[in-house]
């Protein structure tokens, strides 16, 4: 039986890590945000048909959601941006003592932006089971919410071990990195959602 013959090629020279699309695990990602963004495609299409159904959105007499905090949780995700970009620089040009203090930031303004997420279910003035309106705009939010949550996690876990003997290896900062750009998924999300929630039961009353 003839065999092929063995790849012999010499690869000891290449490098042990990349950033950006030489990762693998760059490509997980952007899997795994293309698959959120069909979740997400899904809750709105459901949106848009339950909206058809109504005579009213959001039915009478439910008001729309109040805007001080949804309007609040968006203007701190876009401000977010700024220190996640600056992140994702420090990370590339493995510059510790920034992402290390970063990373602390980031970690932050996800609490902070979890928190003000427990008041917007508060604002909804509808409760998950009281009708689809209420449903729907539970889901978006409960959707969305596992997202902050999961980046949150991951953010600490990092900043937890960027002041660890692992934070010198090359591979924390491609972590790092990637989840700076998982991070701008999860905020570029968001707008769309805002405007649902917020905005057109506003529009079409």
């Amino acid at each position: 039986m003839n065999r092929p013959p063995a790849f012999s090629e010499d690869v000891s020279g290449l490098p042990d890590h990349a950033f950006s699309y030489r990762s693998l695990t760059w490509w997980g990602v952007i899997d795994f945000m293309i698959i959120e963004g069909l979740f997400f495609a899904l809750m709105i299409a459901a949106y848009f048909f339950l909206m058809s159904h109504e005579q009213h959105w959001a039915p009478e007499p439910i008001d729309p959601p109040g805007l001080v905090a949804g309007s609040l949780f968006t203007l701190v995700m876009l401000l977010s941006e700024i220190p996640n970009t600056m992140v994702k620089r420090a990370a590339t040009e493995m510059d510790i003592v920034k992402v290390r203090r970063l990373l602390l930031l980031m970690s932050a303004i996800g609490g902070a932006l979890l928190v003000i997420r427990g008041f917007e279910f508060n604002s909804l003035h509808v409760l998950w089971y009281s009708n689809a309106y209420g449903s729907v705009l539970w889901g978006l939010l409960v959707l969305h919410t596992t997202h902050v949550a999961t980046d949150l996690g991951d953010t600490i876990v990092l900043a937890f071990l960027m002041r660890t003997a692992h934070g010198e290896t090359p591979r924390r900062f491609i972590d790092t990195d990637e989840n700076a750009l998982y991070w701008r998924f999860v905020w570029i999300s968001w707008l769309p959602i805002y405007a649902l929630i917020y905005w057109v039961p506003r529009l079409f009353r």
